[in-house]
């Protein structure tokens, strides 16, 4: 039986397929098209990267680029660090961070899509990168022990998550105490409902899944992240902002009640907003 969460998986995954494929083909224009309901320059893409950056890359990383901001940056990375970015599509911040850390440390890709892995295999033979690892999977379930990982980034993904509960749990899962997220995203304003974001945007285009600030300060809470910020960085849409997210997992971290598994709630909107019912919620690959 098909549920509303595996109706959102497809959804999401079939077009950031397209758009990898449209990439490999060498038809940039067709996957930006693809990218998100509202593509205009500078909001989204490539764009939100320094120029260095992007010529240091190979070309299909950057065409690829379907993000938000630019989550290297925001994460302050360090020689020798270990980082994931969830939701890697063709590899351009995996390639990017991976430089970042140096022979010393190791950066991970967690992406659902067979085509946007082999997209960034194939950008990561390209740009002779090695401490790279790309894996498969959903952002809900990262396939990766506890307490191993110093940095967790996303590039506009986690609102595309069926389930973004299970995400915050991951993510402080796998973060080593003391471990940081940066994480650009699309966030909505706090008086916006679910129907209000829906009618900005669907979403697969990174729009109707969106949180709100107040959502995502209480879902990483719930998770048990302290030293939280939600910051709007620029708007994207009528109510709807790019913006960059960091928290820290303390040293003292203790998995909150009932989290740790994806929820049955019906509702993707349904972020529980309280530390003892973790685990559901809201919706950008």
């Amino acid at each position: 039986m098909t549920t509303e969460q595996d109706r959102i998986h497809e959804e999401v995954r079939a077009r950031y397929a397209e758009a990898a494929v449209a990439v490999a083909a060498g038809r940039p224009e067709d996957a930006d098209a693809l990218k998100h309901d509202e593509a205009e320059t500078g909001i989204f893409g490539a764009g939100l990267y320094e120029a260095a950056d992007r010529a240091a890359l190979p070309e299909a990383a950057v065409l690829a680029s379907l993000g938000c901001g630019n989550p290297t940056a925001v994460a302050e990375l360090r020689e020798g660090e270990r980082v994931l970015d969830l939701g890697s599509g063709g590899g351009i911040d995996v390639l990017l961070s991976a430089r970042r850390v140096g022979s010393t440390g190791k950066a991970y890709g967690l992406d659902m899509t067979d085509e946007m892995l082999a997209l960034a295999l194939r950008n990561a033979a390209e740009a002779g990168v090695t401490n790279v690892e790309f894996l498969k999977g959903r952002i809900e379930e990262i396939p990766l022990s506890a307490d191993t990982i110093d940095v967790v980034i996303s590039n506009c993904v986690i609102n595309l998550a069926a389930d973004k509960g299970a995400v915050f749990a991951e993510m402080a899962r796998v973060l080593r105490p003391g471990g940081r997220i940066g994480v650009s995203d699309v966030v909505a304003r706090d008086d916006l409902s679910p129907t209000d974001r829906a009618e900005r945007g669907s979403y697969a285009g990174c729009i109707a899944g969106a949180l709100s600030f107040e959502e995502y300060e209480a879902g990483l809470r719930s998770a048990g992240f302290t030293e939280i910020g939600v910051r709007a960085t620029h708007e994207v849409g009528d109510g709807m902002y790019s913006a960059i997210v960091r928290a820290t997992k303390p040293l003292d971290w203790a998995a909150p009640a009932g989290s740790g598994g994806p929820s049955s709630a019906a509702d993707p909107h349904s972020l529980p907003l309280v530390a003892s019912d973790c685990c559901a919620p809201g919706c950008c690959g």
